[in-house]
């Protein structure tokens, strides 16, 4: 908990004192005063919880109490609510106006931010924010405000404390000792629910039924996946020779509800000698990346809410601002340097199952302009190079690994036992197979890709040349290490000759749905893209650079791949989750391709090897080897895997050099001999 000296503690009198007045004042005309005013009972109310939490009366508290009090924090942005609420930025524009209206939304939803605080007990970092409050408040009291005076105050609070938060998100991300969520994971008991309200997030029923659920499981069973998850961790490194023994903290990102196993994770990590880093996801705006949430959270009260403010940094994203959070973050790393060099990177459990999220573009949420567009990209890629200085690419690695939760349906029991089995699925035997795929695949100069029933696929993607293909390859035999489950052959295309349409009926990327997904590549770049979402041509190119470009004008293709999972494939179908599978398992189902970096990003002169000791000499691509000359031209922060399913796939052929095609796939099904095994589940089916 924060301790305040004897300034600060004035200072934080004085703010409770004043929002308590804003409360039941009514000296600010309407519709504002009513905004102010329910605002300031809201502060009230997390103001009175910290207080609670700090005296442990909370301690006590009965399970009904915990309920009430998180449905009290939350039910504004709920579905149920959301439609007059002022997190709402087309409520807030309807009520207050268009000059007012977005800009108090954002105010609003900053302020929510304070529940965590209140968990937490980061007492200051409320007084901040109160006093934010009041000073937007006190513009209120004589006349009505320019926007340029709200403005001025949202931009230069944000500027003026990004030392604080954007620091202190560093220092979370490294910084061991820094155990709110720790503690909860490793002491609280698991058998009683009570535990999951105390971390301050939105606590829904599937949340409480996962916990429960796990709870039912043998001890064999949490063994059995935590294993899983650890052991993929630690072959990262294994496999990238890469030396886990200078590493001593290692990030931990999940849903709760999974506390059983992470507990475990964490003894597992510990054997190793790492110790866990668990923060949760972001609160302030400066610290967040568009609506993804990257940390730990609990359910996500309203997945629009969080979409319409995911463009709140144009409120004071400019180059001085640019400059300043730059300076920051170089500021905080040098400080956090001794924790930043020996920390191995993060370790994901994610969830799937959740009713799949269509969102609603509206006009009145903040958008980027171009010129900030280009602010954003180069925002990205000079943090991702500071932050590469101190945690080194080619010294650190990852994990992930995903499991369903109840929204999944009825069968929920069932599909998490089949993601159990997926997920440990016999490596060796998948190694076999697809390095059957990978000795067709080297022989080839390029592949070529059709979708057939619908999909208008028609893709020829470019290989690297081989220069000694007795002690080399292009491909990587995935087998359940970082990237679980098993079941993919991937490689960096390249650039120059991969050209083509690749065409997607149907697919979710981050969380957002895409309809008749069409890109255009032109020697490997993004050329043209499109997608039916919206009735506006000009709504479906933004919903696209937005959430998949990231801004940027075009991307590479950064990797292709062949799923060879087919038995996740028929789990899909056989329950008919296909639309609610992460891309962590959907990639396995058939040939993906992302846009943006190659999956060797930041560590592409660390070498590489197969189970069979061939070197993957496929690490760069005409992009990321521009690092040689000039760093930020060669990364771009992002990779997005898009996926064709089996059912709409045609052929993949390997096309050589002396004009030979050899098929690998052909109407969905496996055709290259010594891959027969993989149709095994479809016939099973």
């Amino acid at each position: 908990m924060q301790k305040m000296d004897e300034w600060m503690q004035e200072r934080w009198m004085l703010a409770v004192q004043r929002i308590t007045e804003i409360t039941q004042e009514g000296e600010v005309l309407e519709p504002f005063g009513t905004y102010f005013r329910k605002t300031a009972s809201f502060l009230e109310m997390v103001r009175e919880l910290a207080e609670k939490i700090r005296k442990e009366e909370t301690k006590v508290w009965t399970l009904k109490q915990w309920q009430e009090c998180n449905e009290r924090l939350y039910e504004d942005i709920l579905p149920g609510h959301y439609e007059s609420s002022y997190g709402n930025p087309s409520y807030a524009v309807h009520e207050l106006g268009e000059v007012h209206g977005r800009i108090l939304s954002f105010l609003y939803a900053e302020l929510r931010g304070t529940i965590v605080h209140a968990f937490e007990q980061r007492l200051e970092d409320m007084l901040i924010l109160f006093e934010l409050f009041i000073e937007v408040y006190n513009c209120f009291e004589e006349e009505l405000p320019s926007y340029r005076q709200i403005q001025q105050i949202i931009y230069w609070y944000v500027s003026d404390y990004s030392d604080r938060f954007v620091a202190y998100r560093i220092r979370q991300a490294v910084d061991p000792s820094l155990d709110f969520a720790v503690k909860k994971i490793m002491e609280e008991d698991l058998n009683d629910p009570r535990y999951l309200y105390r971390f301050g997030e939105y606590i829904s029923d599937s949340v409480v039924e996962t916990a429960g659920f796990l709870n039912e499981q043998d001890e064999d069973v949490i063994d059995r996946i935590a294993s899983v998850y650890t052991e993929g961790y630690r072959m990262g490194f294994v496999l990238g020779n890469k030396d886990l023994s200078k590493k001593k903290t290692v990030n931990i990102r999940y849903v709760l509800g999974f506390e059983r196993i992470i507990r475990k994770a964490v003894e597992k990590f510990r054997q190793m000698g790492l110790e866990p880093v668990i923060y949760r996801c972001a609160t302030h705006s400066v610290n967040k990346r568009q609506h993804m949430r990257i940390g730990y959270y609990g359910a996500i009260p309203n997945k629009q809410f969080d979409y319409d403010h995911k463009g709140d940094e144009a409120i004071y994203l400019d180059k001085a601002f640019l400059e300043r959070k730059l300076g920051v973050i170089r500021t905080a790393y040098e400080e956090y340097k001794e924790l930043a060099y020996v920390h191995a990177g993060p370790a994901c459990m994610e969830i799937f199952g959740e009713i799949p999220f269509v969102p609603v573009n509206k006009e009145e949420a903040y958008r980027l302009s171009d010129k900030q567009q280009k602010l954003a990209v180069q925002l990205s890629n000079e943090t991702a190079q500071i932050t590469n200085r101190y945690i080194k690419g080619e010294e650190r690695s990852f994990t992930i690994i995903a499991f369903p939760v109840p929204e999944i349906g009825k069968q929920f029991p069932e599909i998490f036992r089949e993601t159990v089995r997926i997920n440990t699925l016999d490596y060796q035997l998948y190694a076999g197979i697809q390095q059957k795929i990978i000795d067709t695949l080297d022989q080839g100069t390029a592949v070529h890709i059709l979708g057939r029933d619908g999909n208008r696929t028609d893709l020829t993607v470019s290989l690297m040349e081989l220069r000694d293909p007795a002690k080399e390859t292009l491909f990587e035999n995935c087998v359940a290490d970082v990237n679980i489950p098993v079941g993919e052959v991937f490689t960096s295309p390249r650039l120059h000759g991969t050209n083509g349409v690749l065409h997607v009926g149907e697919v979710y990327l981050n969380e957002l749905k895409y309809k008749d997904l069409t890109m255009v590549f032109q020697d490997g770049m993004v050329a043209e893209y499109t997608c039916r979402n919206f009735e506006k041509e000009e709504d479906n190119l933004a919903y696209i650079k937005e959430n998949v470009l990231y801004h940027h004008d075009t991307l590479p293709m950064g990797e292709f791949a062949i799923g060879t999972n087919t038995t996740a494939y028929v789990m899909a179908e056989k329950y008919g989750i296909a639309d609610k599978l992460p891309i962590l398992i959907a990639e396995k189902m058939g040939p993906h391709f992302a846009v943006g970096d190659t999956c060797y990003s930041w560590a592409e002169d660390t070498a590489v090897f197969n189970p069979d000791g061939k070197e993957i000499i496929a690490r760069d691509n005409e992009v990321s080897i521009l690092r040689k000359e000039d760093v930020s031209k060669a990364y771009l922060g992002c990779h997005t895997d898009i996926t064709i399913p089996y059912r709409e796939l045609g052929l993949i052929e390997v096309l050589t050099g002396d004009g030979k095609r050899i098929p690998i796939i052909e109407d969905g099904r496996f055709v290259l001999p010594g891959t027969e095994e993989l149709n095994r589940p479809f016939q099973e089916e």
